[in-house]
């Protein structure tokens, strides 16, 4: 059987434990707090050099989000995993308070940007696309690259940031996947894609009227969900008074509270430099070195008309969506550091050929969907896009379903 989603070292015998702990906790958290202020450093030059606005915003909201995901272990599969495979429904409620969050507070900037929103105008920069087959399919082969992994392509990113053996190989294979959806992207668009239809809520119902509606299925989604709430750490015992300190940089923050941050992050990241998504740059490097190495079409049939995590050949050596990665990814290993959970492990065969063939599902899905559980869904269902919501459900069964047949033919934990 292929080892548990949740990659972890060896626990040392507790003497020994404890001793090196205490002797490595000021090592790391000085290290911790230089990675912090570089970063910080670093945003503050992007601020004065010309047009660096938008870069040091991207690396300041890409620092946060990858700080509050490493915190709540906010990611999407080993959320959807806990409540299949141990009855855990405490992630998935994250999740949903996170997209109930971030619908607020899009329908907030939105009706500033656009008080009306029946035109026929979509809202600039929105994660809103084509609902048809194809996107079903995408979130499908997306969750499948999710179970055979062990995560979303967020979860990699900041696990890359913890030492995650499998995340590199992942990654990688993320890359080739979007080499693999630029070669299939033609048929599929003439055959499908081209005459699907973009859906977006708010035209047809208004913003009070689509909010209601994604408040009301996120409600009906978390009902079920809190009757199956375990009791409350403090109900079995009398409380103990915590460090806030410790609570905040070593201890894991409870997933609502985490959902509730990435939703306010995904409303602000949006207000001012555009919707959280972590595959643009991912997809534009490898189409990049696709188009340079003769692998890419001629043309790629009405692809860059679409909204989504955009995959247009980078020119410049940063761009917005690649700072966000490296803030991401650098503050999830500042956040690793300070907390004591930056184990790097050396990866295994079997963790690399799962990287590497459930990120090139990945990969593929978010070419093909226009991008990934962040991107489309996330950002999509808070902009209030119907393509959010076919996305997603489509992800959760594709999980799900190869979660069962991994299980029951040996292969996944």
């Amino acid at each position: 059987m292929i080892g548990s989603i949740a990659e972890r070292s060896a626990p040392l015998p507790q003497g020994r434990a404890s001793a090196e702990t205490a002797g490595r906790a000021p090592l790391r958290v000085l290290t911790a707090l230089a990675v912090a202020g570089g970063l910080a450093a670093w945003a503050w030059w992007l601020s004065g050099q010309p047009g660096g606005t938008r870069l040091s915003l991207s690396l300041a909201f890409g620092a946060l989000f990858g700080f509050v995901l490493q915190r709540s272990r906010f990611c999407f599969y080993c959320q959807w995993r806990d409540l299949l495979v141990g009855g855990d429904p405490r992630g998935l409620l994250g999740i949903l308070a996170a997209l109930a969050a971030g619908a607020a507070g899009y329908a907030v900037v939105l009706g500033a940007w656009m008080p009306d929103p029946s035109g026929t105008r979509l809202p600039p920069d929105a994660h809103v696309g084509p609902v048809g087959p194809v996107l079903v399919l995408a979130g499908a082969v997306f969750g499948a690259g999710m179970a055979v992994s062990g995560s979303c392509i967020s979860a990699h990113l900041y696990r890359l940031g913890e030492g995650s053996p499998t995340a590199p190989f992942a990654l990688a294979g993320t890359a080739l996947g979007f080499v693999l959806g630029f070669a299939t992207w033609n048929p599929l668009y003439l055959a499908s894609v081209s005459e699907a239809p973009v859906v977006w809520l708010p035209r047809h119902l208004g913003y009070a009227g689509s909010l209601a509606l994604a408040l009301g299925l996120l409600a009906a989604l978390a009902w079920p969900l809190l009757h199956r709430l375990p009791a409350p750490e403090w109900a079995a015992g009398p409380r103990t008074r915590s460090d806030p300190l410790r609570a905040v940089f070593t201890g894991r923050w409870p997933v609502w509270l985490g959902g509730l941050a990435v939703g306010a992050i995904g409303t602000v990241a949006y207000l001012r430099v555009g919707p959280l998504g972590v595959t643009a740059e991912i997809g534009g490097r490898a189409r990049q070195v696709a188009g340079a190495t003769g692998l890419l079409p001629d043309r790629l049939e009405g692809l860059d008309t679409f909204r989504g995590c955009a995959t247009a050949v980078r020119d410049a050596v940063l761009t917005p969506n690649g700072s966000f990665i490296a803030g991401l990814v650098l503050a999830s290993f500042a956040a690793a550091l300070a907390a004591g959970q930056f184990r790097p492990v050396r990866p295994t065969s079997g963790q690399a050929l799962r990287g590497l063939f459930g990120g090139v599902l990945l990969g593929w899905g978010a070419m093909t969907g226009l991008g990934c559980s962040v991107g489309t869904l996330l950002s999509g269902i808070m902009a209030g896009a119907l393509s959010g919501w076919v996305f997603g459900l489509a992800m959760f069964a594709g999980a799900a379903g190869t979660l069962w047949l991994g299980r029951r033919k040996g292969l996944l934990a």
